[in-house]
């Protein structure tokens, strides 16, 4: 992935709504961002997890008024401007009660959705919360404290690591053999081709795990370090470790938010890949890019 080479990262985050794979769909780190939005005066929708237009006019108006970059996207300089309901991101710490926050509003949010009465999502751990909470833990079988750790964050999400996972790459590192198999394990769960994967995989790195460019690219997918916080603050609202699994699922997300971004063109996608996708959508694929999505979808037929 060689993004940087053309254009500065910032030009090709897209719209908040490209958080969620449909218009429709909700997702908890948007209503992490309602919340936010409606505390300061710029939203009056509901908290319902919907990247609408209501509340992507909300953004926009929240950037101009505070002398932000307009685009549309709650990153990180746009959540700092927040305040204290702008951070920090779901699981980043556990949540107990009296703290108040992004990751209080998208608790709240996913307890509603789970089925547990919450008295309103503003971001607040009070009394009501810490209930909710311990009911939803003392009916997934958990430990009912009210503290919400990283065994009730992933009963809340539904998000819990298959065991399946190969684990040998946190400090030993993978085989070549064993970024072969999670590639393939994590483009099915995705809903991403593992043949396609598999190549660029190939094309960026030889499925090296620990491959680094001079450019900043890291991992067997080659992501630049603008693209992984992307991918962890706007497309999925969750950090990912810098091992060979982290790598390989942000390199996956990535290019399967390309491949929806470009309506469904593999091409275009792979080229955006490579050269940017605000470049591509500019400039069209230069001769360069053109060999290299030629050479990828030539390797896929290997894989």
């Amino acid at each position: 992935m060689r993004t940087g080479r053309y254009v500065a990262f910032a030009s090709v985050l897209v719209a908040l709504v490209a958080a969620a794979p449909a218009a429709a769909a909700a997702a908890p780190h948007v209503a992490g961002a309602q919340v936010a939005l409606r505390a300061h005066g710029v939203y009056s929708g509901p908290i319902d997890g919907i990247a609408g237009p209501q509340t992507k006019r909300a953004v926009r108006l929240f950037q101009r008024r505070h002398g932000l970059r307009v685009d549309g996207v709650v990153g990180r300089r746009t959540r700092a401007e927040l305040g204290r309901l702008g951070r920090p991101l779901f699981g980043r710490r556990v949540i107990r009660r009296g703290m108040v926050g992004w990751d209080i509003s998208v608790l709240q949010f996913l307890l509603s959705r789970n089925g547990v009465r919450v008295r309103g999502i503003d971001g607040i751990y009070g009394r009501a919360t810490q209930g909710a909470v311990r009911r939803f833990q003392g009916r997934s079988g958990l430990a009912s404290d009210g503290l919400v750790g990283p065994a009730t964050a992933r009963a809340l999400t539904g998000k819990a690591v298959p065991r399946r996972v190969v684990r040998p790459s946190h400090a030993r590192g993978a085989s070549r053999a064993q970024v072969r198999w999670m590639l393939g394990y994590w483009a099915r769960y995705y809903g991403v081709s593992p043949r396609l994967l598999r190549a660029v995989a190939w094309m960026e790195s030889g499925f090296r795990w620990n491959a680094a460019s001079s450019t900043g690219a890291w991992g067997a997918m080659q992501v630049m370090p603008d693209t992984w916080e992307f991918v962890e603050d706007v497309l999925v609202g969750r950090d990912f470790r810098r091992n060979a699994r982290g790598g390989v699922r942000v390199g996956i997300l990535y290019l399967r938010h390309l491949v929806r971004r470009f309506d469904g063109s593999r091409r275009l996608a792979l080229g955006a890949y490579y050269q940017g996708p605000a470049s591509v959508r500019r400039h069209g694929l230069f001769r360069e890019t053109r060999v290299y999505v030629r050479t990828v979808l030539a390797l896929e037929r290997r894989f």
